[in-house]
């Protein structure tokens, strides 16, 4: 049976094929789209379009978390995110991510309507998150983070040992293994180089014994391998990236431009798997 999330409201992710997940951010500095998104109407309206393209799962986000942001408290945070939310939930169906490493505010969003977690730094800089997604019943993404870049790091090793402590602090506040999605982190405390080598050697992640997602939208490595310095041009390479992150076993794709990569995922999908029929 292909593993599948189910979320607070009763409903299920299924992940027999890599889910897109749609990025709003409601942050006015984060390295890609800050400001983009100006305020609660923007965003619902970006948000609402993202999920007419085809994403699974809508990922909310409040505070940048581009190298170098300013951190913010949880009731700027929540000023955010919480209008964005609501008017989500109240036109539309598709599941929400609140993108939060802090326990106030998962679960204020949580009780907001929000029905997943994803934590940038893998409920390692506030624990609690992991009981408030517990509680709830919620899903939880726990992602890799760094405070500094090592370039000696042999990071796969840095990365298996990170999460495994995440899922381990995670099963402890009562998380269920089957609820557990686990992240690289892919752009955070990195060289470009050890980037390419997680998306490389993603496939590794599996003894974990949680889906993988990959989030390699826009990031600054695509940039420097392609010479595109602008974030909105990396499209190409966001795609690049994330097929051949589905091809090691991403199961979630987080990404800025929703329908181009729900397009090439059903092709990548339909050439992988022969029995599709049409």
């Amino acid at each position: 049976m292909p593993p599948s999330l189910t979320l607070p409201d009763g409903r299920t992710l299924a992940l027999d094929a890599p889910l897109v997940m749609g990025i709003v951010n409601v942050t006015p500095d984060s390295f890609s789209d800050g400001g983009l998104l100006p305020d609660a109407d923007a965003a619902i309206a970006h948000g609402l379009k993202l999920a007419e393209e085809g994403a699974a799962i809508l990922d909310i986000g409040g505070e940048s978390t581009r190298p170098g942001h300013a951190v913010i408290d949880a009731a700027t945070e929540l000023a955010r995110v919480l209008p964005v939310i609501g008017g989500l939930k109240a036109r539309g169906d598709t599941p929400i991510s609140i993108d939060s490493w802090k326990a106030e505010v998962a679960e204020a969003a949580l009780a907001a309507g929000a029905t997943i977690v994803n934590d940038v730094w893998g409920a390692q800089r506030d624990p609690r998150i992991a009981a408030v997604a517990a509680a709830a019943g919620a899903p939880i993404v726990l992602m890799h983070n760094r405070d500094s870049i090592d370039a000696a790091l042999d990071i796969l090793a840095e990365v298996m040992r990170f999460l495994e402590r995440s899922v381990a602090i995670a099963r402890q506040a009562g998380v269920p293994q089957g609820q557990i999605v686990i992240d690289p982190g892919i752009g955070f405390g990195k060289t470009p180089r050890q980037n390419l080598d997680l998306i490389r050697n993603l496939d590794r992640l599996a003894v974990l014994g949680c889906p993988v997602l990959l989030g390699a939208s826009r990031k600054s490595t695509l940039g420097l391998v392609t010479g595109r310095q602008v974030p909105a041009e990396r499209l190409a390479a966001s795609l690049s990236a994330h097929l051949y992150g589905a091809s090691r076993g991403a199961a979630l794709i987080r990404v800025h431009d929703v329908a181009p990569h729900v397009d090439a995922l059903k092709v990548w999908r339909a050439i992988a798997d022969e029995t599709q029929v049409f």
